[in-house]
């Protein structure tokens, strides 16, 4: 048979692109043989480069799969959808090699806009998954959300006060037509007032809200995740350092005290010796741990 050139130069624009595509994303080496990526996907059609997603999906799925959206840490003002994956690469690879599909999302900075704009961002990025959920085979019965640090702050906001239907939590016209069967926080905040810098505007806590926490504490109550525990929240798994320095494992305990006192199934772990991040995290019983607590939600 033979091959035109044009189907010679097709077949070489695809390579190029795969090639091109896999490059770019820097933790594409993490994930198990035959992972597909769907990559830097605008999940609110506009220019902001902040409003992008990248979708892993399982090897050789032959039927509609569970679907964990991953959010970053940095303070709420670095990193990106890249971020914490590299330290937690064993449990990324088990979660997809298990059979999930793993959604990692990037959202604005606090330098950029201040909050909510962060979880406007993460609802939204959620809004489009479901929207496309038909496209890229999600499950959109079983869905869950895992944060790191700032991450599991915004992981634990999207859990908790999804079923209050906190109207500027939501960009117009978003679809919230979706709920999160378990939420996974690692050392997340949990009480903005709770912060050592919670009486200056230039901390980390205080860039995110716009102004001191305790000199605004409406906005810090806003944007606490221990504002919305109610009894009809999803159950948790939250793991946090023993030895974390720049998120007192104080928060962790308090979120866990909220949800038990709301008769919310948690579970809370303190690592020993374990600092905010890093790799005594993607050890095998903290694994263990999370992927069990996902298969008892998700499967």
């Amino acid at each position: 048979m033979k091959i035109t050139q044009t189907l010679l130069n097709i077949l070489a624009s695809i390579t190029i692109y795969t090639f091109a595509t896999a490059q770019s994303n820097r933790v594409m080496n993490i994930f198990p043989e035959g992972t597909v990526l769907h990559s830097n996907l605008n999940y609110n059609n506009d220019t902001i480069q902040k409003h992008l997603l990248d979708i892993y999906l399982p090897p050789n799925a032959t039927d509609k799969v569970p679907l964990v959206v991953f959010v970053h840490g940095g303070g709420w003002l670095s990193n990106d959808k890249y971020a914490d994956m590299g330290y937690m690469k064993n449990t990324v690879s088990e979660i997809v090699k298990k059979g999930y599909a793993l959604a990692s999302i990037d959202y604005q900075f606090s330098t950029q806009a201040v909050f909510p704009a962060q979880i406007q961002d993460c609802n939204r990025a959620t809004s489009f998954l479901i929207d496309n959920a038909e496209k890229y085979g999600f499950d959109t019965e079983r869905i869950a959300v895992m944060g790191f640090s700032a991450g599991g702050h915004l992981a634990s906001m999207m859990g908790l006060s999804k079923n209050d239907n906190v109207e500027d939590f939501f960009m117009p016209n978003s679809n919230r037509s979706f709920e999160f069967k378990a939420v996974v926080d690692f050392y997340g905040p949990a009480e903005l007032i709770l912060f050592p810098g919670a009486n200056d505007a230039k901390s980390p806590e205080g860039l995110l809200i716009g102004a001191a926490p305790l000199e605004r504490p409406d906005l810090a109550e806003k944007a606490s995740p221990v504002t919305y525990v109610d009894k009809n929240d999803p159950p948790f798994l939250i793991v946090h350092g023993e030895k974390d320095d720049l998120v007192s494992p104080r928060h962790s305990q308090l979120l866990g005290a909220w949800l038990t006192v709301n008769n919310v199934e948690n579970e809370v772990i303190i690592v020993k010796d374990a600092p905010h991040f890093g790799p005594m995290f993607d050890v095998d019983d903290i694994r263990k741990k999370v992927l069990t607590f996902l298969s008892s939600y998700l499967e």
